[in-house]
């Protein structure tokens, strides 16, 4: 580190590829599919509606969330009826439940990270 900006020299700077951001996933990141996937944790079975109002969306902008994950084979969606009302529930799959624990790993890393460099 250079005495006048506490800036890391560039030999000091480790590679791009040890901080611990650049591991973080982009499809579980984002903070709604990322609450949608905490939530189906949770709870094992979700429905849409409870997702909507506590996520605070839009359905349509839950829908487009939803087929992010399942494209990315994170959720299942099981379309069914519960009376005659049509229903959409949510569960996560292996690799969700794989990715959300990976994700929350790195995040914890990122956060010691954080902590110990505020503590120097």
């Amino acid at each position: 580190m250079t005495a006048e900006t506490d800036n890391p020299e560039p030999s000091d700077n480790p590679e791009p590829s040890d901080h611990p951001v650049t591991g973080l996933d982009e499809v579980v990141h984002q903070r709604v599919r990322l609450g949608i996937l905490a939530i189906a944790h949770e709870a094992r079975r979700v429905e849409f509606g409870y997702l909507r109002v506590h996520l605070d969306l839009t359905a349509g902008n839950l829908s487009k969330h939803l087929t992010v994950l399942e494209t990315a084979g994170l959720i299942d969606i099981e379309k069914g009826y519960e009376g005659k009302r049509g229903r959409t529930w949510i569960t996560l799959t292996p690799a969700g439940n794989t990715a959300l624990a990976e994700e929350i790993g790195r995040l914890k890393v990122l956060i010691a990270r954080v902590e110990t460099t505020r503590e120097n």
